[in-house]
């Protein structure tokens, strides 16, 4: 059938299985948005209020339901502002498609109204990036386009469509979309040289990353970590993909990970690592991480292998796959002597915080209560991140949403929104800093225009917390432009916005305020005013081994 550019733009899209879009219009854009309005009944598009809304909603709704998301924009500013999300989700490994509108052919490389070269500025953050100025290429790169965003180690991909080939026509043939095939690259000398480090540790514990959550792993970690008679900790990407409330579960590892997860790793005999990629933030000093440990790495990427941590062995391929594969060839173990020393060691080293007043750990665990550890979290980046990560128990895969790799101050509101338009059902909150949450909080109103129900925290402490306690510890208490203590009244902001807001300032208000919201069904900000010196511990001082994380007992005693 002959279609012209933007039609098939939207019949490439329905044939991929896209009901969502989130974007912003403008001029070179526009004979798309013409189309997505013929169509508005198939696939429904989501107004943000910036650009870079709509790639961390795309970005959201791709973490919070394993599908592509897709973000649109017009040509020169309205496609950079595309570029911070963008990068997010290429550090985190989130499947998206960036669709953008250039000017015309002629009008390319002539600096023209609007014109920017989206392709070139966003070459190091994509998996790839394309510039179509031919229609009859249209459909097909837009294919590549998705097959890339969804398969191997998922990212984000660049489709670049100048004016003209919107509007010009060509034959248009519709095609079956394939399913993604599983990969796996490695020999059964491979898989048995993991089965006899396995079969001899005497001390093993698993190690999960973000990976674990992108494969559809976590029945199968579930049945490696009962075989082997193993602990299990994570990192923040890994959140959820083992059960939370699982004796074996230890915690997150690293820079702010639990004194049990830091120290049982750097006595393990055997580290095994599922789709983690061992970042700074988790291994510290890397020359002195699991020192003790012959380590296995489990991965999709094979540029992962050996880069950061030098491992023992390693499968490259699909979780999912290599897990199947392997728990069949491994016998019940008994390690109950190890675990033993890990249930005392997380006896010994609780999380704990100051119950005399209101906390943003205390939230978190009221938040944990309420709504079961079923709820989707997302969150922006500093103290609230870390406490977030610690204190609510996550229970199953994609209802942890951060930006891990990136730390993106501003993410998290609109990462919200995409996550429950993509699971309409579920209870979705964003956890903000006071910082974070002014550098996109004009996404409020695209929550009150549609009447998303998304629930707003605003833990304000009036300051740049993380940066702070950094200032704190590290700098003297030189508190370099790190107080906002201004005139900025957040439940004010999110009433000229269209929303219904609540100030929490003491711990008794804050389970009827989370209670209120969620039988609200509507967009709902709490703002939770805590103590401007509250602290993240436990902690690891950049570039030291995580078997030195030290918490507020270590501070007072002078350890």
């Amino acid at each position: 059938m002959l279609l012209n550019g933007s039609e098939i733009v939207v019949e490439c899209l329905k044939e991929q299985g896209v009901d969502t879009v989130f974007g912003y219009p403008g001029g070179a854009i526009l004979n798309i948005y013409d189309a997505l309005y013929q169509h508005s009944g198939e696939i429904r598009h989501v107004l943000t209020s910036h650009e870079q809304g709509a790639a961390h909603a795309a970005d959201g709704y791709a973490r919070a339901t394993g599908k592509v998301g897709v973000c649109m924009a017009t040509s020169g500013p309205g496609a950079t502002n595309l570029v911070t999300g963008i990068a997010t989700a290429y550090m985190d490994s989130v499947p998206m498609v960036a669709i953008t509108a250039n000017v015309t052919l002629p009008l390319l490389g002539k600096d023209s109204f609007q014109e920017v070269d989206i392709a070139g500025v966003t070459m190091p953050i994509t998996k790839h990036g394309y510039i179509v100025k031919n229609v009859g290429e249209l459909a097909d790169t837009l294919r590549k386009a998705f097959h890339i965003a969804r398969s191997g180690r998922p990212g984000p991909v660049l489709v670049d469509i100048t004016k003209d080939v919107t509007a010009a026509t060509c034959e248009f043939t519709p095609m079956a979309i394939p399913e993604e095939e599983r990969t796996a690259f490695y020999t059964d000398a491979d898989m048995e040289k993991v089965v006899a480090y396995i079969r001899q540790a005497k001390k093993p514990y698993i190690y999960l990353g973000g990976g674990a959550i992108i494969s559809g792993a976590s029945k199968e970690v579930a049945e490696l970590a009962e075989l082997i008679d193993a602990p299990v900790c994570d990192t923040l990407m890994g959140k959820g993909a083992f059960n939370g409330r699982s004796d074996r579960y230890t915690g997150m590892i690293g820079m702010h990970g639990t004194k049990a997860s830091n120290l049982g790793v750097s006595q393990c005999d055997l580290l095994i690592a599922l789709g983690a990629r061992f970042s700074d933030r988790v291994t510290g000093n890397p020359k002195k991480f699991a020192e003790n440990a012959k380590v296995i790495q489990f991965d999709v990427d094979r540029a992962e292998i050996n880069k950061n941590i030098r491992v023992d062995a390693s499968l490259v391929g699909d979780l999912k796959k290599i897990l199947s594969d392997l728990n069949p060839r491994l016998e019940k173990q008994d390690h109950s002597e190890w675990m033993s020393l890990i249930r005392d060691l997380k006896e010994k080293y609780p999380l704990k915080y100051d119950n005399s007043q209101l906390s943003c750990p205390y939230v978190m665990e009221e938040i944990d209560r309420i709504t079961g550890g079923e709820a989707i979290i997302t969150t922006d980046v500093g103290q609230h991140q870390m406490w977030a990560a610690q204190y609510y128990r996550y229970t199953s895969p994609r209802t942890f949403l951060s930006s891990g790799g990136l730390g993106t101050m501003g993410y998290g509101l609109g990462a919200c929104i995409g996550a429950q338009v993509g699971q309409p059902d579920k209870i979705c909150i964003n956890i903000a800093g006071d910082g974070c949450f002014r550098m996109n909080m004009n996404e409020l109103a695209t929550a009150s225009r549609y009447n998303i129900p998304i629930i707003q925290v605003v833990i304000n402490n009036h300051v740049l917390g993380m940066v702070r306690q950094w200032q704190t510890l590290f700098y003297g208490k030189r508190y370099s432009q790190t107080v906002l203590n201004d005139k900025v009244d957040f439940c004010k902001v999110a009433e000229g916005l269209g929303c219904a807001a609540i100030r929490v300032t003491t711990r008794e208000e804050v389970a009827p305020a989370i209670e209120k919201a969620i039988a609200m069904k509507a967009p709902v900000l709490i703002e939770c005013v805590i103590p401007e010196d509250d602290k993240v511990f436990p902690m690891v001082p950049a570039g030291a081994p995580i078997s030195e994380v030290f918490d507020g007992d270590d501070l007072k005693e002078g350890r």
